[in-house]
């Protein structure tokens, strides 16, 4: 019986790293990484995927569905699932807000961020949801950061956009409202956008016509 244990042990292992293998890793990649179909992105994919929960979201607030559609395409294409994207300048940012070495960040301040470590200061310096909202934006709106990143992250999303540049959509200035969403300025009055893409304004306002036509 001694000699057949350590025999015992080893089929227990190979068993375990064959499930592993053939079941638990795929299955932890794909919630991870999605289905193909999860990760297609397109104009067509906006409206299939946040379609229904933009036009709710954009009756509450009174804001152009259309600005919005345009403006998740922009950010994730569409996408049910897309990577997440990590700023590093914003991490040191709010690492110095918190160490009191810096007054604030975007009016995020040092009692906003007591209990925060690096893990969540990471999630803060993270863009989220359909509409990219960096993880801090969260703090401002007294929620959590998991609040823009799942089932609700459409009506928050809506909810900040309202509350930082809804009146700029509501006055129709969508050119302003892109530039904003963007880099939290207005179209600059030389012509010159100061967007990571600088035709980034200029194909929302195109896309706002697509999703006119396919509302």
């Amino acid at each position: 019986m001694k000699q057949l244990k350590p025999l015992i042990i080893t089929f227990f292992i190979l068993a375990l790293a064959v499930f592993a293998i053939v079941y638990a890793i795929p299955t932890i990649q794909l919630k991870v990484h999605g289905t193909d179909e999860e990760r297609k992105g397109g104009k067509e994919m906006v409206l299939k995927n946040y379609g229904a929960a933009i036009d709710s979201a954009a009756d509450v607030f009174n804001i152009n569905p259309s600005y919005l559609k345009a403006l998740c395409y922009l950010e994730c294409s569409g996408r049910k699932v897309f990577d997440h994207r990590f700023e590093p300048h914003v991490f040191g940012k709010l690492k110095n807000v918190k160490f009191n070495m810096l007054d604030n960040y975007e009016h995020v301040t040092p009692n906003l961020l007591m209990d925060a470590n690096d893990e969540a200061l990471k999630n803060l310096a993270s863009s989220w949801g359909p509409f990219q909202l960096m993880g801090y934006k969260c703090l401002l709106l007294n929620i959590k950061v998991r609040d823009i990143r799942g089932d609700e992250s459409v009506f928050y999303g809506v909810k900040w956009i309202d509350m930082t540049y809804g009146k700029y959509l509501r006055e129709g200035k969508y050119r302003d409202a892109f530039h904003i969403h963007n880099t939290g300025m207005v179209y600059p009055k030389n012509g010159k956008a100061r967007t990571y893409d600088p035709d980034y304004c200029e194909r929302g306002i195109e896309l706002m016509a697509w999703f006119d036509q396919h509302p």
